[in-house]
Parts: structure tokens; sequence; C-alpha cells
């Protein structure tokens, strides 16, 4: 009878560990894939159109993932362009500002591949009209 109930007991240890090393692989793995993701870079455009912009700001890659630096153009000629490279969960993101008693009008653009990430058009008296995309690393 002891001699059955050691035998269970060492076969479900048995289990137990080759169920913990296989979970303890899997948590590796996915670690290794944030790992990776953080270290990979990916190229965005951003274009702004308009009129009457005074200033744009924007990631330009520089800075941490959650903490990117904010580069600024001020009276920008338009239309405006700007390809920067962002590193791994870093989010894409450009923000034109205008102000004109006459009313102004901004359009942006990130644009990552070919494809247009997100665009937004904005107008009035003073506008600032934003795009953010996700990093296409995290997809």
């Amino acid at each position: 009878m002891h001699r059955t109930i050691r035998t269970i007991r060492a076969t479900l240890c048995s289990v137990a560990i080759t169920g913990l090393a296989l979970a303890l692989s899997s948590c590796s793995e996915a670690v290794d894939r944030v790992d990776e993701a953080v270290d990979q870079t990916y190229e965005v455009t951003y274009e702004v159109t308009g009129e009457n912009v005074d200033s744009i700001e924007f990631h330009g890659g520089g800075g941490k993932a959650m903490e990117p630096k904010t580069e600024s153009v001020s009276k920008p000629e338009l239309p405006w362009r700007k390809t920067v490279t962002l590193r791994g969960i870093m989010p894409a993101a450009v923000m034109p500002v205008a102000a004109d008693p006459e009313g102004a009008r901004v359009t942006c653009k990130i644009i990552h591949k070919g494809k247009v990430l997100d665009e937004q058009s904005a107008e009035g008296l003073v506008t600032a009209g934003g795009c953010t995309a996700e990093s296409p690393v995290t997809g």
C-alpha cells in the first residue's frame, strides 16, 4: 500500500516538474519575443498639409518607448514630410498646430510601408490636429 502511494507521489511530482519546466519555457519564449519587438525598428513618414500651420510636433525616434522624445518644427513649409525611425512599441505621433483669425486648416497622416496608419483633419480659428498610430511591431 505504501509503495503504491509513493509511486503515485513520484509520478505526480514528475508531472508537476515537467509542467513547470514547460510553463517556464513558454514564459521564456514570450519574454524573448517582447525583447525582440522592443529592439526592432520601423520607419514611418509623417505628412502635414493645410494652411497657416504655425508648428508641428512629432515623435522623432529618441527617448524611451513609453516616453518618446518630441521634436518640433516652427513655421514649416507646406506640404511637410518627414521620415523617422522609431523603435519597438514606441507609437508614431504628429501634431500640427495652427492659429489664424481667418481660419486655418490642417491634415496629418502617418504612413508605414505605403499604408496610411492614421489620417486626421481639422479647421477653425485655432486648430490642433493630431495623428497617433500604434507601433506596427506590436501587431
